[in-house]
C-alpha cells in the first residue's frame, strides 16, 4: 500500500468506549478489552491484518480479519482512514455481529493523493492497468471485465488477498497460457525433451526400461 503510511507500523491507537477498550495496530491486529472487574471479562482479538479495502481505485480501508471465532464465523472488523488533526482512533460501531467498524483519523490522508492506488503499483502492472483502461475506452470489455481486470491487478500487487477458487483459475490459466506463441512453444519443448532425456538416463541407471510411444 502507500508507503507513507509504514510509518504508523509498530504503533498502536486505543479508544475507550464504555467499558470497552479498543486498541488499533495498524499492519498488525485490533484487540477489544473489556475494563471491568468480572471474573471472565472478555479480551480478545477482533481482526488481524489482512487487506485493503479499495473503492473507486483509492484505498479507502483496512481489513483486519481472522481474529478470535464467534459462533459460527471469525469476527472482523474494517478500519476506515479519515483525514485527521492527529493520529487517533475516533469511532469504533458493531454494524452487524461480531463486524466491527473503526474509524482512524491521520493527517497522513489528507491530501488528495495520498491514497490512490495506480502510484502505489510497479511499472509492468501500471501497464497492465493502462491497457485495461484502454481496452475499456475501445469498448473492448465491459465495465464488469474492468473491474475483474483491476481486482487481478490488485491481488497480483498483494493489496487484495485471492481466494481459493480464483487461485485454481489463475494457476489452471498459468499453463494453457504457456504456448501463446510458437516460440514459446519451441521453448518449452526444448525444455522438456532434455528433461525427458535426463528422467531416461535415470530409469536406465536403476533397470527400468522406459515405454514410451512416440504420441507422448
Amino acid at each position: 500500500g502507500p508507503a507513507h503510511l509504514f510509518r504508523l507500523a509498530g504503533k498502536c491507537f486505543s479508544f475507550v468506549e464504555s467499558t470497552y477498550k479498543y486498541e488499533f495496530c495498524p499492519f498488525h491486529n485490533v484487540t477489544q478489552h473489556e475494563q471491568t472487574f468480572r471474573w471472565n471479562a472478555y479480551s480478545g482479538i477482533l481482526g488481524i491484518w489482512h487487506e485493503w479495502e479499495i473503492d473507486n481505485n483509492t484505498f479507502v480501508g483496512m481489513w483486519m480479519r481472522e481474529g478470535d471465532s464467534c459462533e459460527t464465523k471469525s469476527r472482523q472488523t474494517k478500519v476506515h482512514l479519515v483525514c485527521g488533526k492527529s493520529n487517533k482512533l475516533a469511532y469504533v460501531s458493531e454494524p452487524s455481529t461480531c463486524v466491527y467498524s473503526l474509524t482512524f483519523e491521520t493527517p497522513l490522508v489528507c491530501h488528495p493523493h495520498s491514497l490512490l492506488v495506480y502510484p502505489t503499483l510497479t511499472e509492468a502492472l501500471q501497464r497492465k492497468w493502462d491497457e485495461a483502461e484502454q481496452l475499456l475506452y475501445d469498448e473492448l470489455i465491459t465495465d464488469q471485465g474492468y473491474k475483474k481486470l483491476l481486482k487481478e491487478i490488485f491481488e497480483e500487487a498483494g493489496l487484495l488477498k485471492a481466494t481459493e477458487e480464483n487461485e485454481v483459475e489463475k494457476q489452471s490459466k498459468k499453463i494453457t497460457l504457456e504456448f501463446e506463441t510458437v516460440e514459446k512453444c519451441s521453448k518449452e519443448y526444448k525444455q522438456l525433451s532434455e528433461e525427458i532425456k535426463k528422467l531416461k538416463v535415470l530409469l536406465g541407471q536403476h533397470g527400468i526400461t522406459y515405454k514410451g510411444n512416440s504420441g507422448e
